[in-house]
């Protein structure tokens, strides 16, 4: 069973993307290959279906099946339009449900979509409605699910010190500051993590310089650490400039919360099980990837 689990995760995992919002997406054309659909034509219909699906349970479709395509040169000068859909999880979750259960990895897509999809995905009425404890809890959630993404495609690309990888990005991000920098003029206590003591605008600032990492490294098919190392620092000191040209406050100045969320969790029991449940999710190999390394996840 432990081996279907992992064979379902690195399967599904490594075709999942993670926008500027820290929001995870699938695209259709790569999930079709999954799949084993050879013919756009067949998995089209097969998230009609879903949609359908999608659209009887009173949801609304375009939230979850976003039509993403693009022109593409087909030769002679010629141009035409190749559909694709950016999917949520709960969209990829459906497309299994109503694909050729004959096929062994759909019945692999089923449990890992089935298992793997949240409770609820905010919208961003839904997130405007949270109090700012909520949205630092859920923004929270983003950051760890980022950096434990960003861990694997740094080990990828032969990153072995993380913590130094890490402050790459905290120094671009935060002016030269480390983590320990940060960790120090929060005055936090000892073994307290930084990203424990944010607010909610101060972690999607991170959660932006993590995914965008993790999409360059990618991009440019890093493969050393000191290449990883400066990427890092370019894409925080650019997430830097960035809240600069738009008039925000830098992450440095931004007020560090009254309490962490670990002592919200023992007053919040809500929250204590949604921060819980999500550690459950990947703290094995979070753990694994970590538990010689002092870094934050």
């Amino acid at each position: 069973m432990n081996d279907i689990k992992e064979y379902t995760t690195k399967l599904f995992e490594d075709i999942k993307h993670i926008d500027e919002f820290g929001n995870e997406y699938w695209l259709a054309r790569e999930l079709q290959n999954i799949l084993e659909y050879t013919q756009w034509r067949r998995f089209e219909n097969v998230i009609n279906k879903a949609k359908f699906a999608c659209e009887n349970s009173n949801i609304k479709v375009d939230d979850h099946f976003a039509n993403v395509g693009k022109m593409v040169d087909i030769g002679s000068n010629t141009k035409r339009i190749t559909k694709d859909y950016r999917l949520t999880r709960y969209a990829c979750y459906l497309i299994a449900q109503n694909g050729d259960s004959r096929k062994e990895v759909i019945a692999l897509a089923q449990t890992y979509f089935a298992i793997q999809t949240r409770k609820q995905e905010l919208s961003e009425k839904e997130y405007n409605e949270l109090t700012e404890d909520e949205k630092r809890i859920y923004r929270r959630n983003q950051a760890r699910k980022g950096n434990y993404n960003l861990n694997k495609t740094a080990v990828k690309a032969h990153v072995k010190d993380l913590a130094r990888f890490h402050n790459a990005g905290y120094k671009g991000l935060y002016n030269g500051e480390t983590a320990d920098d940060i960790f120090k003029r929060k005055k936090l206590r000892y073994r307290e993590d930084i990203l424990d003591n944010m607010g909610s605008e101060e972690l999607a600032n991170n959660i932006f310089r993590i995914a965008q990492t993790d999409a360059k490294l990618k991009r440019d098919k890093v493969d050393n650490e000191y290449t990883a190392n400066s990427v890092h620092y370019e894409v925080g000191r650019e997430v830097r400039e960035s809240i600069k040209r738009l008039g925000g406050t830098m992450p440095e100045n931004l007020p560090t919360p009254n309490r962490s969320l670990k002592e919200l969790e023992k007053d919040n029991k809500k929250l204590k099980t949604d921060f819980l449940e999500w550690c459950d999710i990947i703290s094995m190999e979070s753990k694994k990837m970590s538990r010689d390394t002092k870094i934050n996840i």
